[in-house]
């Protein structure tokens, strides 16, 4: 592990967090006062950035990963896990305080996830790291943020992403974002409830999502996409018309990581020179096939084939 920052060029940079998971398969989330004794306990690779770094590797992007884990075990570990996929993680620096972030996610017979994070050392991540990645953030082709890291951070990486780079905000887990941020954002990518939360109404559906996507841009992004789970997604990008690309039919066995995969994905293709709804129909793809697994690592639809 190694906490300088060299330049390679990456087609993608993440800045963001680095999780271990312990999921738990429940028959159900238990009630306030009930024990659920018969779960089934597993351990997955986790945390937003590191994701969304793995998904664009697997993607076909050079991919890189600013972040922060503990000086443990588990940090070493997740490390290791995701230089093997292909990620450089000479930008993850090492905490001194804090443990490697942890994320305990129960997953019911339906798929359906709920999860508690503890986020550990990637509540460190700060200016410091963000400076010795100095070179590559400013040479990025597509840079990628979400919300599991401190807001502070998340508004400086936008402020260092070159003239050139496309960056992409995943406001995710839902907060407010100050209009000044929004107004940096080349791509804001949400769920529904994440739509719902930043323009403060409900969504349901998907004529509900294109006509929010075009709320969200109104708010400062040159574009929004929002997933819509089995709906697959909608996007809408300024001065052009809103679009929706349907998700192919899937056996979902867990939800958790299928927005990080998108997301890795569409920033991958979008790396890669494609159009925006082209890329958004791969990246629905990704999240279908990710949901079809267990954990939340990402995992591609069976017919890529890595260009």
């Amino acid at each position: 592990m190694d906490d300088r920052g060299g330049a390679r060029n990456d087609e993608v940079v993440v800045v963001g967090s680095i999780n271990v998971d312990l999921v738990l398969s429940v028959a159900h989330r238990p009630a306030p006062g009930e024990t659920v004794g018969d779960a089934r306990l597993e351990r997955h690779p986790g945390g937003k950035g590191a994701n969304q770094a793995l998904a664009a590797a697997r993607s076909g992007a050079r991919s890189a990963l600013i972040g922060r884990v503990g000086a443990d075990a588990e940090g070493e570990r997740r490390v290791g896990e995701l230089a093997a996929g292909g990620v450089r993680t000479e930008l993850i620096a090492t905490s001194a305080t804090a443990p490697t972030g942890l994320a305990v996610i129960t997953v019911t017979e339906e798929g359906e996830n709920a999860i508690v994070v503890a986020p550990g050392a990637n509540g460190e991540l700060g200016a410091s790291e963000l400076a010795r990645a100095e070179d590559a953030l400013g040479g990025a082709r597509v840079l990628v943020v979400q919300l599991e890291i401190p807001l502070g951070t998340v508004r400086r990486a936008v402020e260092m992403a070159g003239a050139g780079t496309t960056v992409i905000v995943n406001a995710a887990p839902a907060r407010p974002l100050p209009p000044e941020l929004l107004a940096k954002v080349d791509l804001l990518v949400v769920n529904e409830l994440e739509a719902g939360s930043l323009l403060g109404t409900s969504i349901g559906g998907r004529s509900d999502a294109m006509a929010a996507a075009a709320a969200l841009v109104v708010l400062g992004p040159a574009g929004a996409v929002i997933t819509l789970g089995p709906l697959g997604a909608v996007g809408h990008r300024r001065g052009s018309a809103a679009f929706h690309v349907p998700a192919p039919p899937t056996t979902v066995r867990d939800t958790t990581g299928a927005g990080d995969a998108f997301v890795g994905a569409l920033a991958a293709r979008l790396a890669a020179g494609e159009g925006l709804e082209d890329a958004v129909g791969f990246a629905v793809a990704v999240g279908a096939a990710t949901v079809a697994h267990h954990g939340a690592e990402p995992h591609l639809p069976p017919t890529y084939s890595r260009r």
